[in-house]
């Protein structure tokens, strides 16, 4: 299935940027026997708005149904949206966009006796991680190797 999206990203991303738009994410996935292809995207510095959602939306659509040979190996639903306030961090420039943010990590084992946290993140490299974490009523830091996070994504702080 990521062939079908490395056919289609190139031409998918050349519309977003020319809007001036971010393309955050692509997947090609199936449920309940149905394909879809989901775009996520959004904009700088206040997010992106259903109007130009549903413009880009019309013109994926009609770029992706021209494309000869079909990249497609069956019907597919298009679907293009924001990803959302709390949307995982995945590239370079998603970890860039987190520093000093709130963000939210699942680990793959327990550091400190957790294995869920929620902080700002003060810092990070290729190793490692430093969130800044409420512990009761004190704020301290934690560093986390990055080979024990399983996921990570913004999170709101409550």
């Amino acid at each position: 299935m990521s062939k079908v999206i490395d056919l289609v990203r190139p031409v998918v991303e050349s519309i977003i940027d020319e809007h001036g738009d971010m393309l955050v994410d692509m997947e090609y996935v199936t449920e309940k026997g149905k394909k879809y292809l989901r775009i996520y995207v959004d904009r700088e510095p206040d997010g992106i708005d259903i109007d130009e959602i549903a413009a880009l939306s019309e013109l994926v659509s009609e770029k992706l149904d021209s494309l000869n040979p079909d990249p497609f190996p069956e019907p597919y639903v298009l679907e293009l949206s924001s990803p959302g306030a709390e949307r995982p961090i995945k590239t370079a420039a998603d970890w860039k966009r987190a520093l000093n943010d709130y963000i939210h990590i699942g680990l793959y084992q327990k550091v400190e006796d957790k294995k869920v946290y929620e902080g700002t993140l003060k810092s990070y490299n290729d190793d490692e991680i430093v969130l800044e974490i409420k512990d009761k009523t004190r704020r301290k830091t934690l560093t986390v190797p990055r080979k024990l996070i399983a996921n990570v994504r913004f999170a709101i702080e409550f």
